[in-house]
C-alpha cells in the first residue's frame, strides 16, 4: 500500500480520497481553506457528495510540509486556474523524483500549457525528474465517490510513470489504461467541457437527443483536429479520455457544464448559470485559451466558436445554432 497526498478537497479530490482510501492507502488530503478541512473531519461528509459517508481512513492536513514530505504520490486536485499557484506552494517540499499525478482538466490561459505541463514549469528549477502523470477519462466525482465501476487513463511519455499510477488505482472500482499522450489526453479533458456547454446550450433551447449526437460527433471531430495540428495521437480521441468523457459530460445530470449551458439556452446570463451551478464550470475557464489554440495552429473549431458567440460576444443561442446549421456543404 502507499502513501498518498490529495491536495485539493472538491468533489473530485474527496472522491479520490474515498476511492484510494478504500483501497487500504494511506491518504492525506490537503486544503488551502482549514475550516473545510475541519468539516470534513468532523462531519465525514462532503456537502456536493450527499449520501457519501468518507472513509476514517481519510486524514485531512493545512500544513503543505507535512502533505508534501515523504509520500509516495502527490496528487493534484485543486480546480485548473488555481494549480500553479498550489504547485508554487508545494514547491519547496516537493524532492527532485516525486512521483506527481494531476487530475485537473484546462488549459492555462496566459501560457497556453496543459496542467502536466503547468506543473512541470513550476518544479523545473527544484524538481526537474519529478514524472508527472495525467489522470483523465469519463469521471464524475459522485460515481466516483459512491464506489461505481470507473475506466480512466494514466498518460505520461514515461510510461514507467503511467504504469505506477496504474497500479496504485487499478482496483475492482477503478479499471486503469496507460496512453504515452499526455497532451492529446489533456487537450480532450479541457475541450470536452466546452462542447458539453453547447450540449446544455441545445438542451436549454429545447432541442433533442439528434442535435445532441450530432454536436458530440461533430464536437469530436473538432478536438480530435486541434490535437492533430499539435502533435498529438488522433486515436487518443476515439478512447476514454476523448469519446468516453465527451459523452458523458455531454449528457449526466452530475455535469456541471452540461447543467451551466442548460441554463444558457434557456436565456440565463453566464454569470448566473455558473452561481446557480454552485461549482467551477471548466469549460467558461477553458473557452479562451481554446480559441488562443486555434488561432496559434490554424484550425476551424465551430462548435466552440458558437459558444464563445454565445457566452462573450451576445449572440442569441438560437441563432448560434442556425449559423451552424447554415455552414457551407462539405464532407465528413
Amino acid at each position: 500500500m502507499k502513501k498518498i497526498s490529495v491536495l485539493g478537497a472538491g468533489t473530485w479530490g474527496i472522491a479520490l480520497a474515498q476511492a484510494l482510501a478504500g483501497d487500504g492507502h494511506t491518504v492525506t488530503v490537503w486544503s488551502a481553506i482549514p475550516a473545510e478541512l475541519e468539516q470534513l473531519r468532523r462531519t465525514r461528509e462532503h456537502k456536493n457528495l450527499p449520501g457519501v459517508v468518507l472513509s476514517d481512513a481519510i486524514h485531512y492536513e493545512a500544513d503543505m510540509k507535512k502533505v508534501c514530505r515523504g509520500q509516495d504520490l502527490l496528487l493534484f486536485a485543486v480546480p485548473s486556474v488555481y494549480l500553479r499557484s498550489t504547485v508554487e506552494k508545494a514547491k519547496p517540499y516537493i524532492k527532485d523524483g516525486q512521483l506527481i499525478a494531476d487530475a485537473a482538466k484546462g488549459i492555462e490561459g496566459q501560457t497556453l500549457m496543459t496542467m502536466t505541463e503547468v506543473i512541470r514549469d513550476v518544479l523545473a528549477d527544484s524538481a526537474p525528474h519529478s514524472a508527472v502523470v495525467a489522470l483523465s477519462g469519463p469521471t464524475h466525482a459522485e460515481e466516483v465517490a459512491a464506489g461505481l465501476p470507473t475506466a480512466i487513463v494514466s498518460a505520461c511519455q514515461d510510461l514507467e510513470a503511467a504504469r505506477e499510477v496504474q497500479d496504485i488505482f487499478m482496483s475492482p472500482q477503478f479499471r486503469v489504461y496507460v496512453n504515452p499522450d499526455v497532451r492529446g489526453v489533456e487537450l480532450c479533458g479541457a475541450l470536452k467541457n466546452i462542447i458539453a456547454l453547447a450540449s446544455g446550450i441545445a438542451q436549454g433551447l429545447g432541442f433533442g437527443d439528434n442535435t445532441r449526437a450530432a454536436i458530440i460527433t461533430r464536437g469530436v471531430a473538432e478536438m480530435c483536429r486541434l490535437g492533430i495540428a499539435m502533435g498529438c495521437q488522433a486515436e487518443t480521441f476515439s478512447g476514454l479520455a476523448g469519446m468516453g468523457d465527451l459523452v458523458v459530460t455531454c449528457t449526466s445530470v452530475h455535469s456541471r457544464n452540461n447543467t451551466a449551458g442548460n441554463l444558457i439556452g434557456q436565456g440565463v446570463p453566464v454569470d448566473e448559470a455558473i452561481k446557480r451551478v454552485g461549482m467551477v464550470v471548466e469549460g467558461v475557464n477553458a473557452l479562451q485559451a481554446a480559441l488562443d489554440l486555434a488561432r496559434r495552429y490554424g484550425v476551424e473549431l465551430p462548435i466552440i466558436n458558437a459558444v464563445d458567440a454565445v457566452l462573450y460576444r451576445g449572440v442569441k443561442p438560437v441563432d448560434a445554432v442556425n449559423a451552424l446549421m447554415g455552414r457551407a456543404k462539405r464532407t465528413e
